[in-house]
């Protein structure tokens, strides 16, 4: 799998580095290094690799500000970060931008590295497939067999028994409290207990007028919350840009995240909520996986049932469309007794 594999290294530590450029060779890959983001840049700019393996500490400027540089100048190079932090600010800001898996130093087991990268390298492979069914690109035939994630492939367990350090991954993976496209702004209010798993919340704005989201509890999937919401979020993204920002129905974005909770092999049933709002025809399409709520427009409110949770067929729930003034309306969420969460929708001058 590694053999004839590019890979390009920016890291400052030179010990570190050669150790490195010496196992990645020993498996047959091509290698170049940098010893920081400045020279990493310019080393892009000659020869895009196959994979990208940088730390966070650099001199002459940050490996933060690096990957910000690489995801904006080169969005398909896959990233793996190696670093000597574990905060999980600067893991879910690296994961933001993209990072498909974040590992610490040091690596006690080498093979460590090696899983990742041959994870890693197995979904960019799939995902050039664009012929290729997404759910089908989260199966691998052989000893391979079950899901590869596609973000954040470590520390499973890890999250299950630091539920601190979980939420605070998850709160670091909300998006901007405000967003507009055109004229309408997306903005949300969440008030939520701090010691509880946290409501998360994520959308998009897809380029034929309409803007998709998700928002799901994650205190109600139990231990494996956090990674069932890091599957949940890797799914909606992925599918989306693999659609080309296009989405032709909620039914088919939920199935197709089920799919994936399906053959992952730890992911819980939650309690969620898809929609897309449809900004030309003012109609917000709903598909409630458990969670209920109600839409305000004006004087009129409409009640949105709960039905059957996330990774329990929600597929198969009913589609509700509702109305939406030119003013915009409230989305509110119910049957969570730890929070208050809503989104706005609103027309701006």
């Amino acid at each position: 799998m590694l053999k004839g594999k590019n890979v390009l290294i920016v890291e400052d530590d030179p010990v570190f580095r050669t150790m490195l450029v010496g196992f990645l060779k020993s498996q047959g890959c091509f290698v170049r290094e940098a010893e920081d983001g400045l020279i990493g840049l310019r080393s892009l700019k000659d020869e895009i690799p196959d994979l990208l393996l940088c730390d966070l500490s650099m001199p002459v400027m940050t490996g933060m500000e690096f990957v910000e540089e690489v995801a904006l100048q080169y969005p398909m190079t896959p990233v793996i970060v190696i670093s000597g932090t574990g905060n999980m600010t600067d893991v879910a800001q690296a994961l933001r931008l993209g990072v498909k898996d974040f590992l610490i130093k040091p690596i006690d087991n080498i093979m460590t590295l090696k899983s990742s990268i041959v994870s890693v390298l197995k979904m960019q492979d799939s995902a050039r497939q664009n012929q290729q069914d997404f759910s089908q690109r989260w199966l691998m035939d052989g000893d391979d067999a079950g899901l590869v994630e596609e973000e954040l492939q470590w520390h499973i367990s890890e999250l299950k028994t630091n539920p601190q350090a979980a939420r605070e991954l998850l709160m670091g993976l909300m998006p901007d409290l405000q967003s507009r496209c055109g004229r309408w702004k997306l903005s949300y209010r969440a008030l939520q207990a701090a010691d509880i798993s946290p409501v998360i919340f994520d959308y998009i704005w897809l380029i034929d007028g309409q803007l998709a989201f998700y928002m799901v509890d994650t205190s109600s999937g139990g231990e494996n919350s956090t990674a069932t919401a890091l599957l949940i979020r890797a799914c909606f993204n992925d599918f989306l840009r693999q659609q080309g920002n296009y989405l032709s129905s909620v039914q088919h974005l939920v199935a197709q995240i089920e799919l994936g909770l399906q053959y992952s092999g730890y992911a819980t049933p939650v309690k969620g909520l898809f929609g897309v709002f449809n900004l030309a025809e003012k109609q917000l399409h709903l598909i409630d996986a458990g969670l209920g709520g109600k839409l305000q427009v004006g004087e009129q409110c409409a009640m949105i049932a709960a039905g059957q949770w996330l990774g329990d067929q929600a597929c198969n729930n009913p589609l509700v469309i509702l109305p939406m003034s030119d003013a915009g309306g409230r989305l509110s969420l119910s049957n969570i007794n730890h929070a208050n969460f809503s989104v706005n929708f609103e027309t701006v001058v």
